[in-house]
């Protein structure tokens, strides 16, 4: 355990000594195939991941093309923390295959993935000065906690109702009148 902790391998690095010598007919080249085939399943699918995030991008770029205002979530976290996984991904990648132009880019995406979390950290702040969150009736919580502040919809249908009322209760009289 403590070489492990002092001498950190990968699995597939450390496949080729922990595979018996006569593992599928020949232990080392089985080891070096399956780390091949490791290496290559990796790459796909971070691939995967760049295309996920692009589609992300591009389902929120109406949101800012337009007027640029949509209301802040907690959820505006969700631009930071998956991405923390693809740009780990990223290093691993260029540690995999041994390139530096791929962990340049991945400590490029490190500086991205911090200023967006000071970005959505700030705006968060200020939603909760601004009483846009962590407020009641306020942010995700509308419709939590028994609070239910009356809406301008509320009140007409309100004067509407007791409009009806009182000309069922005229009608009431009416034909209470006639018997």
């Amino acid at each position: 355990f403590r070489k492990q902790a002092q001498d950190p391998e990968c699995m597939a690095e450390s496949l080729a000594k922990n595979l018996p010598q006569n593992f599928m007919g020949d232990g080392p080249m089985t080891a070096t195939i399956l780390r091949i085939v490791a290496n290559w399943a990796c790459l796909w699918i971070w691939g995967l991941a760049f295309w996920f995030f692009f589609i992300s991008v591009g389902a929120h770029w109406s949101c800012v093309k337009g007027d640029g205002s949509i209301g802040f979530s907690m959820t505006w976290f969700s631009f930071v923390f998956p991405n923390t996984a693809l740009i780990t991904a990223t290093f691993a990648i260029g540690k995999a295959f041994n390139s530096k132009v791929i962990q340049v880019i991945g400590c490029v995406m490190t500086v991205f993935a911090v200023i967006a979390w000071i970005l959505v950290f700030g705006i968060m702040l200020r939603a909760i000065k601004n009483k846009q969150i962590l407020w009641p009736q306020k942010g995700e919580d509308k419709d939590e906690g028994g609070f239910k502040a009356p809406e301008k919809r509320e009140r007409r249908g309100t004067l509407e109702k007791l409009a009806s009322r009182a000309s069922n209760n005229e009608k009431s009289c009416e034909i209470l009148s006639h018997r």
